[in-house]
Order: C-alpha cells, then structure tokens, then sequence
C-alpha cells in the first residue's frame, strides 16, 4: 500500500484520555523537549511548511495533537516538556496526561524521542527515554540539528547521547536535520516499516 505523505489532516487536541483515537489504525508518537525543532521535524517529513504548527514561544504543545497521513496512521505529537515558564499545576496536567497516554499500551506502535544532536540530553530527556523503554513498545531517538554540528563532532556527539539515554543496540539512533533534510529517508523507512504501510 503506497502512502500520501502530502495527504496529512489534524484531526484532534486530546487533553484526556477519553479523547485518544481507538480505531486500530498505527499511531507513531513524537516527543521532545520544547526548543528541540519537533514540529520542524514533522514538517520536513511531510515536505509541508507550517503544518505541525511551530510555536512562537516554546511550549505551546500542551495536548496531545493527532495528525491523520493518507488514513492510513496518525502521527502523534506529544507535548513539549521541559520548558521552565510554565505553572508547576500545568506541568503536572502535561504529566497525567502522558501517564494515562503511555499506560494505554494499544496505543502507540512506534515511539520517536526528539533530542538535539549538539547537547548532552538534559534530566527530562532522560526521564522520556524511561517513558519510551517501560511502554515495551519499538522506539526511536532522532537526533536533530544535525547541520549544527562540525563533521568531527557527529559521531562523538550520537555516542553521548546513546550513552546518556542508556540506549541499548537495538534502539535506532537517526542523525536528522530538519533545516537540511538529512535523515529524512531513514526516519522515513522507520515509521513506514512499523505503520505497516510503503511510501
């Protein structure tokens, strides 16, 4: 089955576990801290412009948004974390809500973790990370701004990040730059391979 990556709609806000889609189709789940260019890289998979809407100031996500590809899988953009001006009664909102959405297990058929390939991943990554390995679901790290980094400084930089997520081997992690492109087939492959779709 050929997928339309250009036939993308945003069918809903969660903000409770009542409103999470339950039709069996695929669900592939992004998360990432608040500056970390998620919607970026959702925008550059599907070659659209605006489409996950990008922030003016970081942090906006805060529900659980669907987008509907070709109805054939959602994509699933989670909630931003990490970003300090936010109330600490919203930020336990933010952590219900992810609770309830990882403790479902039907839900997600492939996690991506969002992490910025220049930086060591901060306590919060590590805590996502911990989110995406107790759900016994597939997932994924992409590591973003690839076009940031000096050549040298790439395979350092993946080792660190593995590293400091604990990432075992078989845990995919995909040099991307959303400005560039680069990465793009790989992830690409990945979530079309767990959605049960081709492209």
């Amino acid at each position: 089955m050929n997928v339309n990556l250009q036939k993308a709609e945003f069918v809903r806000s969660a903000t409770k576990a009542s409103d999470f889609p339950r039709d069996h189709l695929p669900q592939v789940a992004f998360a990432g801290r608040s500056n970390v260019g998620k919607s970026s890289v959702i925008n550059r998979l599907l070659n659209r412009k605006n489409f996950a809407r990008v922030g003016a100031a970081p942090g906006k996500t805060t529900h659980i948004n669907y987008f509907l590809i070709d109805s054939a899988f959602y994509l699933v953009d989670l909630p931003g974390y990490g970003y300090a001006k936010v109330s600490r009664a919203e930020k336990e909102r933010w952590g219900r809500l992810m609770e309830e959405w990882f403790h479902d297990t039907t839900l997600m058929t492939l996690g991506l973790m969002i992490v910025d390939a220049r930086h060591k991943p901060t306590a919060d990554d590590c805590t996502m990370a911990e989110f995406f390995k107790t759900s016994g679901r597939p997932f994924a790290v992409v590591a973003n701004k690839l076009d940031k980094l000096r050549k040298s400084d790439i395979e350092p930089n993946l080792i660190r990040i593995r590293e400091t997520l604990g990432l075992d081997s078989s845990v995919k992690l995909i040099p991307f730059s959303a400005e560039k492109g680069d990465g793009k087939q790989d992830l690409l492959n990945l979530i079309l391979e767990h959605a049960g779709v081709g492209e």
